[in-house]
């Protein structure tokens, strides 16, 4: 398994969120039920960290600009290729020192050997006061092999971002049990042809019973967990 760098069975790029991509993928819905309502209030400028094809921007209706930024092995490691969107090799970004208000980054830090590395140059491009949003996968397969490193608990998180100097750290989880295993079975029927005839009434079954399930959510076992934190306002006159 050290060795290996292709799994056997690779999920559809998200280029799409619609509903019926959202109804068989509990994941990305409990990501769309989080981010929804957050970022339809959010009026400032955002930067998109390891965007892909922006599959949320179209929920960014009152912000004042929005940069897509990804590594330049996107298209490479991931299949995601937008003309219009920022690729870097490393650290610093191309984005000046406290120009963001809101830094979106969504699936992105499990796929990050250095997560610290990433966090830190967040902080930096973020206005003091300005906030990070983020998601990261709990109970997921491993995808994008090799190029998946980490699973995060909330006491992770919360270390990682005391690290990196953020404050004001909220961690909500996404899902319980119940949609985790109703995921799983979504996980293992999509392999097999996804809804076609034979398993349509098993797939159906489960991605009712998974969204029914996320009405509740409970941290022990869950999808993953949406993350908040704040820059310091107080690096507005100690930095």
């Amino acid at each position: 398994m050290a060795l290996r760098e292709t799994e056997s069975w690779r999920p559809p790029a998200l280029r799409n969120p619609g509903l019926v991509r959202r109804m068989g993928d509990l994941q990305l819905a409990s990501i769309w039920r989080d981010l929804r309502p957050l970022l339809a209030l959010e009026t400032g400028d955002v930067l998109d960290v390891g965007c892909g094809e922006q599959p949320y921007r179209a929920l960014l209706t009152r912000a004042n600009s929005y940069q897509g930024l990804d590594i330049a092995e996107a298209d490479e490691r991931f299949g995601y290729a937008r003309e219009d969107t920022l690729l870097v090799n490393g650290y610093p970004w191309p984005v000046p020192d406290g120009s963001i208000d809101l830094a979106l980054c969504t699936e992105v830090l499990e796929h990050v050997l250095e997560p610290t590395d990433l966090l830190n140059e967040v902080r930096r491009c973020l206005r003091p006061g300005g906030r990070l949003l983020m998601t990261v996968p709990f109970a997921a397969r491993w995808h994008f092999v090799p190029f998946d490193y980490w699973r995060f608990t909330p006491s992770g998180i919360t270390y990682l971002l005391r690290k990196s100097d953020f404050s004001n750290i909220r961690i909500y989880s996404r899902g319980n049990p119940l949609t985790v295993t109703a995921q799983k079975v979504l996980a293992l029927i999509a392999p097999l042809g996804g809804m076609r005839f034979p398993l349509t009434p098993v797939a159906a079954t489960a991605a009712l019973v998974g969204h029914w399930s996320l009405r509740r959510d409970w941290g022990e076992d869950c999808l993953g967990y949406t993350v908040v934190a704040t820059r310091s306002l107080a690096e507005a006159t100690t930095g």
